[in-house]
C-alpha cells in the first residue's frame, strides 16, 4: 500500500482554509480506511509568505491533527515555487505526491480515480477540466486559445490541464532533475514522460475568499510557459523578418520603376504606415528575445527556488 502526500500551496487563504482542510482531511481518512492508501499519508500546507493569518491556521491544523503537516516559504515565490517546494520536500518520504489548489474548486473525489489509475500502471495521472463554464468568457477563452498556441509552438502541454496531477516517487525524482528557475511545472512534467493517464473533473467556483491569481500573474506564468518549453517563437520571427526582406525589397523595386515611369505621384503615406509597420514588428521581436535573454540570465544565477524558514514538524522525520 502506498503513502500519499497531498501538497496544497496557499498564500493569504485564511478565509477558505478553515472549510477546505476538513475536506481533504475526510477524503484522506477515507482512502486510508478503505485500504487503497497507507495510514502514512499526509496533508501537506505550503504557505506561499502569506500576509495575513494562513500559517497561524495551519500551525493549528497540524497541532490538533497529525494528518496535517506545514512548511512556510521565507518568503513569496509564487504558486509553482510554492508547489515545488512541497513537492521536493515529500519526495524522500511518499510513494505518490497528488497537487492540488487550497480553494476547492478542484473536485477532490477525482483523486479515487487518479488512484485507480495509479493501480493500472500510470506514474503521471493529470487531473484535466471536462469543461471552463466556471470561467468568465474572456478567461475561458485566452486559455483556450493559449493551449493550442503552445501546442503548435512544439511545446508538450496537457490541453485544459493546470496543476491538479499524481506524480509517483519515480516521476518526482526525476522531474526534481530539472533545475530551471523559471517554472511551468505543468509544461515540465510531460517532458519527463513515464506512462501517463488523465482523469476529467469539473471546476467548482471558490469556495470562499477571492483569487489572487491576477492578469499580470496569469500573463507571467504564460509567458515562462510560453519561453520555457520551446524557441519555436523566435524561429517564427526569422521567418516573418525574411518575408518582410524580400516584400520590402520588391516593393522598393516596384516604387522606383513606378516613379521612373511617373505612375506613382504620393507615397509618403505608404512609405509612413511600412515604417511604422515594421517599426512596431521590430520592437515586439526585441522583446520577446529579451524575454529569453532575460530568462538565461537568471538561470545562469542559479540562485535558490525556495527558501523553507518554518515547519510545523519534521516531515517524515518517522518515515
Amino acid at each position: 500500500m502506498e503513502a500519499l502526500c497531498l501538497i496544497v500551496p496557499c498564500y493569504n487563504e485564511e478565509q477558505v482554509l478553515p472549510v477546505t482542510a476538513p475536506l481533504f482531511r475526510e477524503k484522506l481518512s477515507e482512502l486510508i480506511a478503505d485500504g487503497r492508501i497507507a495510514e502514512e499519508s499526509r496533508i501537506l500546507f505550503v504557505d506561499d509568505g502569506s500576509t495575513d493569518s494562513t500559517w497561524r491556521i495551519i500551525c493549528e491544523l497540524a497541532e490538533g491533527d497529525s494528518i496535517f503537516e506545514g512548511i512556510a516559504l521565507s518568503r513569496n515565490r509564487g504558486h509553482q515555487n510554492a508547489l515545488l517546494a512541497g513537492l521536493t520536500d515529500a519526495a524522500d518520504h511518499f510513494d505518490i505526491t497528488v497537487s492540488i489548489d487550497c480553494d476547492g474548486q478542484d473536485d477532490i473525489d477525482a483523486i479515487d480515480r487518479m488512484l485507480e489509475e495509479r493501480k493500472a500502471g500510470a506514474e503521471v495521472v493529470y487531473g484535466v477540466r471536462s469543461e471552463r463554464n466556471s470561467d468568465s468568457r474572456l478567461k475561458r477563452c485566452t486559455a483556450q486559445a493559449y493551449y493550442r498556441f503552445l501546442s503548435r509552438m512544439g511545446a508538450d502541454v496537457v490541453y485544459n490541464h493546470a496543476d491538479y496531477r499524481l506524480l509517483s516517487s519515480c516521476a518526482l525524482r526525476e522531474l526534481l532533475r530539472y533545475e530551471e528557475v523559471n517554472l511551468y511545472l505543468r509544461g515540465m512534467v510531460p517532458l519527463v514522460g513515464f506512462q501517463s493517464s488523465t482523469v476529467e473533473y469539473v471546476r467548482q467556483e471558490r469556495i470562499a475568499g477571492k483569487t489572487h491569481y491576477s492578469l499580470r500573474k496569469m500573463f507571467d506564468l504564460a509567458l515562462n510557459g510560453l519561453t520555457g518549453l520551446t524557441v519555436r517563437p523566435m524561429r517564427l520571427i526569422l521567418i516573418v523578418g525574411l518575408v518582410l526582406l524580400m516584400g520590402g525589397s520588391a516593393g522598393t523595386i516596384a516604387t522606383i520603376v513606378l516613379k521612373a515611369f511617373g505612375l506613382l505621384h504620393d507615397s509618403v503615406w505608404i512609405l509612413l504606415a511600412v515604417l511604422v509597420f515594421l517599426s512596431g514588428l521590430h520592437l515586439s521581436a526585441t522583446g520577446l528575445l529579451g524575454e529569453y535573454a532575460g530568462k538565461t540570465f537568471l538561470e545562469t544565477k542559479r540562485r535558490p527556488r525556495f527558501v523553507i524558514s518554518k515547519r510545523t514538524g519534521q516531515v517524515g522525520k518517522e518515515r
